[in-house]
């Protein structure tokens, strides 16, 4: 994917991550989804089982497994199919993926700039405040632009 086209693509998932509800509200019940739905639907676990196509004790599994995290997602899709429910599945990144993006440019550009200053220091020829922060800032530009997986390698 061009660099364009990534910076499209964040711009479009940030607009539509900022649809969603505050992540707080949609965090799992201690229990766990299925089991705090069927209980407030007034189903067993032998129903949900029965509606499932397994045993009592594999939907009393599957109960379990979620509240422990260790369900999949197939497993999740049926049962929330089982009780009437759409599984709504997504990450949801805790800042603007934009955000992420200038952070992390940010980070790398202040790395680069330290090791060049040091070196500028040692031979006299430090930089004042003022440059030193439209270095940064053209520095930071720059890689954003670039974009691609470099951004990601480790500092």
């Amino acid at each position: 994917m061009r660099s364009q086209d990534r910076a499209t693509a964040r711009r479009q998932l940030d607009k539509r991550l900022s649809l969603l509800p505050s992540a707080d509200s949609l965090v799992r019940p201690p229990r766990g989804w299925i089991k705090a739905i069927r209980e407030a639907l007034g189903m067993t676990t032998a129903q949900l089982g029965k509606r499932l196509g397994v045993s009592q004790p594999r939907a009393v599994a599957i109960e379990k497994a979620e509240s422990t995290g260790s369900i999949t997602l197939d497993s999740l899709e049926r049962a929330a199919q089982a009780l009437d429910c759409r599984l709504v599945y997504s990450l949801v990144p805790r800042k603007p993926l934009e955000k992420l993006i200038e952070e992390r440019a940010h980070l790398l550009a202040k790395k680069r700039l330290e090791s060049t200053g040091h070196s500028m220091k040692l031979e006299a020829q430090g930089v004042d405040a003022t440059d030193e922060s439209e270095q940064l800032k053209n520095l930071v530009n720059k890689i954003i632009a670039q974009g691609g997986s470099k951004l990601w390698e480790d500092v």
